[in-house]
């Protein structure tokens, strides 16, 4: 990929959603409006949504209340009995112009992530649209009633959802470059959580609306609205539990067993190479901890490693120290996962599980090239690489110089 060029991938979800925008907006303003008041208040319920979007994480939906309500204006085939008329480009049109109105204050903060929410927004709204509103407005679904109308419109939400998905780890994909197939698996994943939430509230409002009209908003709004605080509160709670394990890893840096900055540049170069080796959430979260801790066991030395460079001791003193870090870790309450981790990453490397093979190999990696010099990071490589006959890994060491090229973490070789 050419530098400072946006991956084709990017650009092409980006093109799509502002054709098909630009076009439904033309349209619409040409047409004009049908059922304005339908119209306006569903445009209020998303811009209000956008308003509210979270944007102190990466969530899979960090605006449900928006999303729910754009996809039930999608899926909306009457009024209090009354059947509407809007159609397709008037559903992203509406979608369009209240998404941006309640995006004004993130883009205005400076929010990296809006042009990838707005396309995916457009255009899983426009497929919905599109699978529901020719037919309904040519009058296919007038027969259908009672739980097949609801079934009818919790199928095609859950297609969509499905959609989203897919577009949410080729965007990911394409401005990261790890692999999709874990990137769409982690996305499939999430949607049992906030994106069935999501999906139940459209329909319900969808339904609602059908029937009693538009006082059906504000009222199947609050469940949304409070779920979507409860998550912000759980999230709030694993960022404060993630920031106690930081502490307590930073206990071996005040002590002086390791350098400053050790343990936080294993973790995260640890989670990238757990990344590209297609690492599902919740591993990535117990190797993050587990490189966090990974030379807690240091404390127990009477004499300080020099550097902490434990990866150049015996291996019997390496798997002392091991057994000790993943002890203090029981009794700090984290995981038991990553206790098993940081015992297991002296082990010999076709015994380990594949996160005690990561921190193992990231680690010999960064106490190698911490003080080489310039040529450090590929001397430290070549030195992994002749070592996977019995310390490292193959897969892991290669997944690693990925990680390194990608990032441009490595210098080029001379010539």
């Amino acid at each position: 990929m050419t530098a400072g060029r946006p991956p084709v991938l990017l650009t092409l979800v980006h093109g799509s959603a502002a054709l098909v925008a630009a076009v439904s907006l033309a349209v619409t303003f040409w047409s004009g409006l049908e059922d304005r008041g339908v119209a306006v208040a569903f445009g209020v319920l998303i811009a209000v949504g956008e308003l509210t979007r979270w944007t102190g994480a990466q969530v899979r939906e960090a605006a449900p209340l928006g999303a729910a309500g754009a996809l039930s204006y999608a899926l909306l085939g009457a009024d209090a009995g009354r059947a509407t008329q809007h159609g397709v480009a008037q559903v992203v049109a509406v979608v369009v112009a209240a998404g941006l109105l309640g995006s004004v204050p993130h883009i205005w903060r400076g929010g990296g992530r809006t042009p990838d929410h707005l396309a995916r927004r457009v255009l899983s709204t426009g497929f919905a649209a599109v699978c529901f509103q020719p037919l309904y407005n040519q009058g296919v679904f007038t027969a259908w009633g009672g739980p097949a109308y609801a079934l009818l419109l919790l199928a095609l939400l859950a297609l969509t959802a499905l959609c989203d998905a897919v577009l949410a780890a080729a965007l990911r994909h394409s401005r990261t470059r790890w692999p999709f197939g874990p990137l769409l698996r982690d996305e499939l994943r999430a949607l049992l959580g906030i994106g069935s939430a999501v999906c139940a509230t459209g329909a319900v409002m969808a339904l609602a609306v059908a029937v009693v009209g538009l006082w059906a908003l504000p009222v199947f709004c609050v469940p949304l609205l409070l779920t979507q605080l409860s998550f912000r509160r759980y999230a709030a709670v694993r960022a404060t539990y993630r920031q106690t394990i930081a502490s307590l890893a930073r206990a071996t840096e005040i002590a002086g067993y390791t350098p400053a900055g050790h343990a936080r540049r294993v973790a995260a170069l640890s989670r990238a190479v757990g990344r590209d080796l297609g690492l599902s959430g919740r591993d990535l979260t117990v190797l993050e901890y587990a490189a966090l801790m990974h030379d807690i066991g240091q404390l127990s030395l009477v004499d300080p490693v020099p550097a902490g460079a434990t990866a150049t001791l015996p291996a019997e003193e390496q798997r002392r120290i091991a057994l000790l870090g993943g002890a203090v870790v029981r009794q700090t309450g984290v995981d038991g996962a990553v206790a098993v981790v940081v015992e297991r990453q002296a082990d010999p490397y076709r015994q380990q599980p594949v996160a005690a093979r990561i921190v193992r190999t990231v680690n010999a990696y960064e106490e190698k090239a911490r003080d080489a010099g310039p040529g450090g990071p590929l001397t430290a490589l070549e030195e992994l690489r002749l070592a996977t006959a019995g310390e490292h890994a193959p897969d892991v060491v290669e997944a690693l110089a990925r990680v390194l090229a990608r990032d441009c973490l490595t210098l080029p070789r001379a010539g």
